[in-house]
């Protein structure tokens, strides 16, 4: 029987061609590895016979850990110029302190993706079957569940648009098989033969040697995520509407609602709430810490669990799943009330308006400040209560969380608070008849949390 010398790229053209069918606008993931090489030169092959639709851009992310990578990055402009396919190549710094360099590395280039990911747009990236093996042993090393061994879906949401993993049907073998019938060339990242590396020492020390007994393993591995796949794909389907009946408005999460069901179900529950606020998925010993510790604890206690990313609170029988905060308790602005001034730690802006909050014009005497905190034991008289009350008296009748107390923008005429952004106003704020009115609107980038009664 003859030969067929084109069958590796007639393969991953017709891959490419079906997982990306319904795609026009693509910005590809471009190392100059042989994988991605492989698919900017297949995109550019289908751009050019079959999808003249494709709008085709590709990005090189410089990491500046390899003395060569400046090469890599020339390597990629000859071959997209020749190509005929608009190349950026950024760069960024990484910072292995904490995850590791490999996690660190990963996170700088995902972000620079995202931030050059425009509407509507498709990543597109070049894991492929191999990649995806190794991925589910990685999640079988770590312990994962189901949602971790399901591995590396083929779409997903991603930054404004979408990643796509067209490859991830096509193995290693006949990438590389495509490269050599298509004569192209690329660049080694020497990292890839460092086995201190977890992927890499799968790759490198494990992998052949499961492959040399079992060929078919791989593709079996990719049928077992497949699975995995689809159990917590109609695992999410039978908890949505519990999920949605659970959280309020602000994303909090009943406690007592929790109460009701099984612990399996509580769990799995809990993690669909933190995937829902985009936080990374907890340990199933860190979430047994979060029911006793926060969810079960006192009434009167203040709990919380501080995770990587994100830390969970709990205030009048819900929780609540919130980014690192830093103390800004001691923050003093000067404010001219004019202009947009942009509050510390992410707690966004306070700007002028036409509407909104309104108060009376401060005195030619009267200087305006913004706090976030007042001096103990401090009274305050508000708009609509009859009678002054210590602030701290008048947070928790209002039902601003802790955390929040110290972190809601205070408004002060010299030494004399005027204002709560977005909670009240006292009565020396208060715009009377005859007074001079201004507004305040408060732009604010972090969600603003209100527990019920």
């Amino acid at each position: 029987m003859a030969r067929n010398d084109t069958a590796n790229t007639e393969n991953v053209l017709k891959q490419l061609a079906h997982a990306l069918a319904s795609d026009v606008r693509l910005l590809v993931a471009f190392s100059g590895g042989v994988d991605s090489t492989v698919l900017l030169h297949g995109l550019a092959a289908l751009k050019a016979s079959l999808r003249p639709d494709f709008s085709l851009r590709a990005v090189y992310v410089h990491h500046g850990l390899s003395q060569n990578a400046d090469a890599w990055a020339d390597h990629c402009r000859t071959q997209c110029e020749r190509w005929n396919v608009p190349l950026e190549v950024v760069r960024v710094s990484v910072d292995g302190a904490g995850a590791g360099i490999e996690a660190a590395a990963r996170d700088a280039r995902y972000r620079a993706f995202a931030e050059r990911l425009a509407e509507g747009e498709t990543l597109v990236t070049a894991q492929h079957l191999d990649d995806q093996c190794e991925t589910f042993l990685l999640a079988l090393k770590r312990g994962s569940g189901p949602a971790g061994l399901s591995a590396m879906p083929e779409r997903m949401p991603f930054g404004k648009g979408t990643q796509a993993r067209p490859l991830l049907n096509v193995s290693r073998c006949d990438i590389e098989g495509y490269a050599a019938e298509n004569a192209l060339t690329w660049v080694d990242d020497e990292s890839n033969q460092d086995a201190r590396y977890d992927r890499n020492f799968l790759r490198l020390n494990v992998l052949p040697q499961i492959d040399a007994r079992w060929p078919h393993f791989t593709r079996a591995v990719a049928r077992s995520a497949e699975l995995c796949a689809e159990q917590e794909s109609l695992l999410d389907e039978l908890l949505a509407p519990t999920l949605t009946r659970l959280c309020d408005a602000d994303g909090a999460l009943d406690v007592d609602g929790l109460r009701t069901v099984s612990a399996a179900q509580r769990r799995a529950l809990l993690r669909r709430w933190f995937s829902l606020c985009g936080a990374q998925m907890p340990s199933r010993e860190q979430l047994e810490t979060l029911w006793l510790e926060v969810a079960q604890s006192q009434e009167d206690a203040q709990p919380q669990l501080t995770l990587s990313t994100h830390q969970v609170r709990r205030y009048r029988h819900r929780l609540y799943l919130l980014p690192p905060m830093n103390d800004v308790s001691n923050a003093v602005l000067e404010w001219d009330g004019q202009s947009r001034l942009r509050l510390p730690d992410g707690l966004g802006a306070l700007l002028p308006a036409t509407e909104g909050l309104a108060l009376r014009m401060p005195h030619a005497d009267e200087r305006l400040t913004v706090r976030f905190c007042a001096p103990g034991g401090l009274n305050l008289e508000i708009v609509g209560r009859p009678h002054s009350r210590p602030l701290k008296k008048l947070w928790q009748e209002l039902g601003v969380p802790p955390w929040l107390r110290q972190r809601t923008p205070l408004l002060f005429y010299n030494d004399t608070p005027i204002a709560a952004v977005g909670v009240f106003i006292t009565r020396d704020g208060e715009a009377k008849q005859g007074d001079a009115v201004w507004h305040v609107q408060y732009d604010n980038d972090l969600r603003r949390v209100s527990a019920p009664d």
